[in-house]
């Protein structure tokens, strides 16, 4: 099964170690400066390397794209490729926009090729483990959930699609994505109801040149901020978040409640960390995304720390890195899934499209009451 990769930098070097871990051969990649993509591809043995996606199309001829550039730039990309008759798997955000990722949506089933939408932490152990005792009826039925995290970004990380809404950047594509997809995974999938405020509190961020990997743009901040030849970008978009949801799910009779909270740019005091409360008693997970130790509190009043079943371990892909790691254990089940064997449902275009439209209504902010006139 062969694999075409958009994007040369941390995500797409990831998503070419996944597929190649799934089993499938990466013949190709494509990036938009040419000796990036060939030094890239040059290290890691990929056999093409380009900056012309709809020429790599037609030379590759793969089965499967794998869409790791920024969400401003996936529409066109994919849409070629859904004509091509290729199956996507598309890192988050699908797209800058609700309409877009819908229209991207209907295109692929019509098409009838098969999607995965990489808002991929619901695969860490922890959070499969979660998923198993809420199911197993853990701590009863579920009532609320608060996911928390706070990042303290340097506010001076180099001006780049992060900072542009258009380009698919905020912290709602690039961070509630996960989240929701972890809550969602855990305690049911149906979204009754969602409200929300963000804010814009960066304002703007030097512009550098020569920035072509995500990860490793804090190496690019200027030494001199103050300098007076130094040009700024203006950020449009969020870098903190507040949401309210309500879902419904297999294991409650009544709407869970959940409070996503995520501030972009302030020190962190405490864990970042996922809880799930219940009738009956709760989970805790620690730390990014809830990837660390879970803790589960039962009838005898008391957190206690509990192991990793063993299956989860062992069914955890044996390489570094938590975003890598589920990167493989998503790109496994699309490839088991276009083989023919049977997998567990994956977040595909469905859920990609349903995402963004939802980031589309958060970020109206509309849902307030104004209470300015109250004696």
């Amino acid at each position: 099964m062969k694999v075409l990769i958009a994007g040369t930098g941390f995500a797409g070097q990831g998503h070419a170690d996944a597929f190649r871990g799934a089993g499938a051969e990466v013949v190709g990649m494509v990036g938009r400066t040419k000796s990036v993509v060939k030094d890239v591809a040059a290290k890691m043995d990929i056999p093409f390397a380009g900056t012309d996606w709809q020429a790599a199309l037609e030379i590759c001829k793969p089965d499967i794209v794998s869409i790791a550039t920024p969400g401003g730039a996936h529409v066109e990309p994919i849409k070629q490729a859904i004509a091509a008759g290729c199956h996507v798997f598309c890192d988050k955000p699908m797209t800058h926009s609700g309409e877009t990722a819908a229209e991207l949506r209907d295109l692929a089933e019509k098409a009838g090729v098969k999607t995965a939408y990489a808002a991929s932490f619901r695969y860490t152990p922890s959070v499969l483990h979660a998923k198993r005792l809420v199911a197993e009826g853990a701590i009863g039925e579920p009532t609320e959930v608060e996911s928390i995290s706070h990042f303290n970004l340097d506010r001076n990380i180099p001006f780049g699609w992060s900072h542009s809404k258009d380009a698919g950047g905020g912290r709602l594509n690039n961070n509630f994505t996960h989240s929701l997809a972890i809550v969602t995974s855990v305690v049911g999938d149906q979204i009754l109801q969602i409200m929300g405020d963000v804010r814009d509190d960066l304002g703007r961020a030097p512009i550098v040149d020569g920035v072509h990997n995500f990860m490793t743009r804090r190496n690019f901040i200027p030494k001199d901020l103050n300098d007076p030849t130094l040009k700024w970008g203006d950020s449009d978009v969020e870098w903190s978040y507040t949401v309210l949801a309500k879902l419904a799910g297999p294991f409650a009779a009544k709407p869970v409640s959940v409070l996503f909270k995520h501030g972009g740019l302030v020190p962190r005091f405490q864990d970042d960390h996922i809880i799930f409360y219940g009738t009956k008693g709760a989970i805790y997970l620690k730390g990014h995304y809830g990837t660390s130790q879970l803790s589960h509190y039962g009838s005898d009043g008391t957190w206690t720390d509990l192991p990793l079943p063993q299956d989860i371990v062992d069914a955890n892909p044996d390489v570094a890195g938590e975003t890598e790691q589920c990167w493989h254990y998503l790109a496994r089940e699309l490839v088991r899934d276009i083989r023919g064997e049977p997998v567990d449902p994956y977040p595909t275009f469905v859920q990609g499209a349903q995402f963004q439209q939802i980031i589309d209504i958060i970020r109206k902010s509309d849902g307030w009451t104004d209470m300015t006139g109250l004696a």
